[in-house]
Parts: C-alpha cells; structure tokens; sequence
C-alpha cells in the first residue's frame, strides 16, 4: 500500500494532497445528498447523479447546483436497496437521450430488481415514457449490484449480486450473481456468449463497481466478499468467477478443482479483511500523471480511496496506492471527467454510520495547476452566421476549420443550459437552429480527439 492516509472524520474539511509531483486539491461540490449511488459524467457536460431512496438529479459541475428530473414512485429503499446505477446514452439526430436505470422495487410482497429506459429530452428538466427491459429479477436488503455500463458498441452491462441465493451465481438459467450484457432495447445481443442469454460472466456475489479502460478496451468490476477477498476482476466473456464456490484465488485444494473445472477467472487483487470496495472508474488524463492507467478504487467500510496502477496490457494490478482512509467516511460513487477532474459521492447516510452535517456530500479532486495542451484547449471558432441575429428556425450557414472527424455541437444559453445537440462536419455546414428564447447563445464543438471550437449566436 501507498503511504497516504489520514484519520477518520465522516465530515472532514477538503484538503490537498501529494500524488508523485501532482498537488491534488479536494473540494466541496455539493452537500445536503441522501446517499448517492450513482455519479456518471454526461453527454450534456453535467453531472448525472442518483440518491438510493428514488431521485435521479443532473450536477452543474461548475456551480454546484442540483436539478432533481424525477424521484421514481416504486423504488423500495430497504437496508441496502434501492436506485443503484444509471448510464445516459444521446439518441442520435435528436436532442434526446435515454436513460437506463436500476432499482429495487416491491411486488406481491416479494423485492425484486428491474432495469428501465426513461427519456430525457434537452431543456425539459424531467424524465418520461419508463419501458421496463428487465425486471422480476430476484433482490433481497442486500447483495443486488447493481451497476450499469454503456460499451462502445451500443450494448449495455448490468451487475447483478446473487441476492443471497448463493447457489444461483452458478446458475446460467438466473439473473442473479452475474453481469450481464443485453442491447439497448433489452434484447440480447447476438455476439453474446451463449445464443439467447444475457449471460455475460458468472460467479459473483454482489458487483459494486464497473469500469472500461479506455486505452485498451479491458474491462473491470469491484466485488463484495463475505469476511474476506474483496475483488477487483479483469472481466473477460463467458468466464466464470468463481463464487461460491471459490472465495478470491483458487488457492485451496477444492478451490484448484473448481477452478480447473469451471474457467474460473481469478481476481487481480484481493482485500482481507474486507474493505466493502465499491466505485471504480479507469483514469488517463495528463492533468494527473501518476495516475494515468490507473484503476481508482472506492471503498465504503473502509472509506478508501486508492490508485491501482495497471500493466500496459491492463491485465495485472501492479500495487495500491491510498490516497486517503476514512477521511470522508464512506464513499460509493466515482466518475472522471473529460477535463481530468475526478467526482467522489459520500455513502455516510446509508444507515451503516454517523453522518455528518454536510453529508452527503459531492467531492471535486483536481490538479488546478494543470493547463491543457495545444490539442485540448479551446481555440477560437471562425463561424459566420447568416443572418446574425438569428430568429427562431432561421438556418444558418457555419464556416469551421477541416476536421479530421464530425463533431459534437453542444448549443447553450447564457446561463449554461443546453437547448440543443447534433454533430456537424468540417467546412462549410447548414445548420437548422431551433426555436429558442431571444438572448445570447453559445455553441461548442468537441471532436473526438478532444479539440473544442466555440462560436456565439444572438437571438433577437
């Protein structure tokens, strides 16, 4: 282990800290949360947010201010379940996005687990139009995951804990103890493992975290043991991981059996005594060097923070790093954002611990000395616009530098909020703006090797 770590204070003031040659300063974006469980970074450049007791929010990472879209009606949030994870996916050519939760809902006595696709369109503040994917999946208080991720071909993970029905993890006909891989319709993929079956891998006993390297496309969960091995596992298709038969390494004599039996996937590192790993996301970023191909791991009994630097093939966790123990008490949800700023939720109000005043709270960690290279850093936008004023459907003509890929053009108001979406090709484009509010409008443009070109629009 790394040698960064600080008392326990569930309400402790943000500092900084060291990272090799890095300062990391740690803020206060928001406080007043009621455990949030999900923390995504959006389509929009907002925070994306869900608390366990129903209420799904986007986060001004700029201001801090939370805008609450729904508190789902049939959420039962009893011991640890709930709203769990969430993924935003934009619904090309329209300014939509589909938003994919789970949660843990109640029906004939019995609680259950289901996944549902809400619709977001820009500018309403509020979700719509729920279609249930998957539901009357067994859950209990405990162990039902679930997190969710959208990979790059438009398909969907979703973690499954074995809701304490041990024996299921091992059951390809149940949906519990497992990840699964389904399109975003709710179908099952046709590349899947197995032909008709969502069954991705095998062998878990409550996924709590769940994260794609993006430099080598690898995949990794964080799991729950019972007293011993918490694990992070490199997740490869239709392998098995073990559970529950096989508790972290096949290291004991049965265990070697299973293993050799059953394409057991062993996990990169194991934790004993437990530590309740939870969060994981994958970071990359220059603004952070020593953290870059790193797995950041949270943990909730432990309320750790740690760097798990990676291989360059992903395939092994060379050490742990903390940052920090308990500082902050309990911490659950992580996600980076584009600009290499890390956002960490506090877990202090899921009934296992004190909380403190602010709690819960949304924490920023980010080098502010960092400034972003040539390629990163917004340039001017050569943009003619006729005409300019702009009046509502006008159709603009845009003159843009030659880009090597289409673009995503983002236009917001003045006061940061965004009324449209659409992707746009270098040269000379025409584009239909829609009908907006007299003020003044800016559109962005970010292409998919990080450059941004800006322009601003008046409207009468």
């Amino acid at each position: 282990m790394g040698a960064y770590c600080t008392p326990r204070s569930a309400d402790a003031q943000p500092g900084s800290y060291q990272v090799g040659n890095t300062t990391v300063s740690v803020s206060t974006l928001t406080t007043g949360r009621d455990t949030p469980w999900e923390l995504l970074w959006g389509p929009d450049n907002f925070l994306w947010m869900t608390e366990r007791g129903g209420r799904v929010s986007r986060i001004d990472p700029a201001t801090g201010v939370v805008t609450p879209l729904l508190t789902i009606a049939d959420v039962t949030e009893t011991g640890e379940s709930g709203l769990l994870g969430m993924a935003v996916v934009p619904t090309p050519g329209s300014n939509q996005y589909g938003v994919f939760v789970v949660y843990n809902y109640t029906e004939g006595g019995q609680l259950k687990e289901k996944l549902v696709r809400y619709q977001y369109t820009i500018g309403t503040n509020a979700l719509s139009n729920p279609q249930v994917l998957l539901g009357n999946i067994p859950a209990q208080t405990t162990h039902s995951g679930s997190r969710l991720l959208l990979l790059p071909d438009n398909t969907l993970l979703m973690t499954t804990g074995d809701a304490q029905d041990l024996p299921s993890a091992q059951n390809r006909s149940s949906l519990t103890g497992k990840i699964l891989r389904l399109n975003l319709d709710g179908s099952v993929p046709a590349n899947n493992p197995v032909a008709g079956s969502l069954v991705y891998t095998l062998g878990h006993r409550n996924p709590q975290g769940l994260a794609r390297a993006a430099s080598t496309g690898k995949l990794y969960s964080a799991e729950h043991g019972p007293n011993n091995d918490d694990e992070v596992n490199l997740i490869e298709a239709n392998r098995n991981y073990g559970w529950p038969n096989v508790e972290g390494l096949c290291n004991l004599p049965a265990e070697q059996a299973f293993c050799q039996a059953n394409n057991v996937r062993e996990p990169l590192i194991t934790w004993t005594p437990t530590l309740g790993v939870s969060g994981l996301a994958y970071y990359d970023h220059p603004a952070i060097p020593d953290w870059r191909n790193n797995l950041l791991q949270l943990s909730l009994k432990a309320g750790t923070f740690s760097a798990l630097p990676l291989s360059a093939n992903g395939e092994q966790v060379l050490r742990e790093n903390n940052l920090w123990t308990g500082t902050y008490g309990r911490l659950r949800a992580i996600c980076v954002s584009p600009q290499g700023r890390v956002y960490v939720g506090t877990s202090n109000r899921d009934g296992r611990t004190a909380p403190g005043p602010t709690d819960d709270r949304i924490l920023v960690l980010e080098n502010r000395a960092f400034t972003p290279t040539s390629v990163t850093k917004p340039v001017a936008l050569s943009l003619t616009i006729y005409p300019n004023p702009a009046p509502a459907n006008a159709t603009a003509t845009l003159q843009l530098p030659a880009l090597r890929t289409r673009a995503t053009a983002l236009l917001t108001d003045a006061r940061g909020r965004q009324v449209w979406q659409g992707e746009i090709s270098g040269g000379t484009t025409q584009l239909s703006l829609p009908p907006a509010a007299p003020g003044l409008y800016l559109l962005r443009l970010r292409t998919p090797d990080g450059a941004e070109l800006r322009g601003r629009i008046m409207r009468p």
